[in-house]
């Protein structure tokens, strides 16, 4: 996880202002990975650390129409499972996991994604991360998954600060008032993703522009 300047943390009423605009703007707001399933959410999710979103899309669409099953899945097999990832950085080592994942699930689980988080990390390649967005996206647990964007977005603004992912987690889930915490870490994604860029914000786009302390806004 990069490094980036700590602000401040925001005061509860900012923070509330900063969530009902983003509120307004996007109410529901959607992950990007597509998926069809709680399979094949934990199969995407697992498939796109350090790879974009439209990357790993691009590869499971067809994938995920003919193994959308931990079933199914093991029936293609490792290597039939690589020829459609392997244009995803660190495809050998992921089709291992997802092999192994779905291997569980069929013998521990009757084929079902587990809805705890504990369980969840006990599958192959699956971290916090990973189990969080599952939670966040399929069983509406208001979990935090926290990526490269959140962090960053949390530091910059003050949104929620801290020095390492867990630590902007818990600022999350401590400050943010608890009717936005269903859809924080998803504004947050969107927001980084496409307005707080890492290396050129585009604040004249900002939304929340006039509540945040970032020292170096872009004109």
């Amino acid at each position: 996880m990069p490094s980036e300047a700590m602000a401040r943390q925001l005061d509860y009423h900012t923070l509330r202002a900063i969530f009902t605009r983003f509120r307004a703007h996007e109410p529901e707001p959607k992950g990007e990975l597509e998926h069809v399933n709680a399979y094949t959410l934990v199969v995407a999710v697992a498939l796109s650390a350090q790879a974009t979103d439209a990357g790993v899309n691009k590869a499971t669409r067809a994938l995920f129409k003919i193994a959308d099953t931990p079933e199914k899945m093991l029936d293609l097999g490792e290597e039939g499972l690589i020829e459609h990832i392997k244009t995803i950085g660190l495809y050998r080592n992921k089709a291992r996991n997802v092999i192994k994942m779905s291997r569980i699930l069929v013998e521990d689980y009757g084929g079902e994604v587990p809805s705890s988080r504990a369980a969840l990390q006990s599958l192959p390649g699956v971290g916090r991360k990973t189990a969080n967005v599952v939670l966040n996206m399929w069983f509406h647990y208001p979990a935090q998954a926290v990526d490269t964007h959140i962090f960053r977005v949390g530091n910059r603004t003050g949104i929620a600060a801290g020095k390492d992912v867990d630590a902007v987690e818990r600022a999350i889930e401590d400050n943010i008032p608890v009717a936005f915490l269903q859809h924080a870490h998803h504004w947050l994604i969107l927001h980084g993703r496409y307005v707080c860029k890492a290396r050129k914000p585009v604040c004249p786009n900002c939304i929340i522009r006039d509540l945040c302390p970032f020292e170096e806004k872009t004109l």
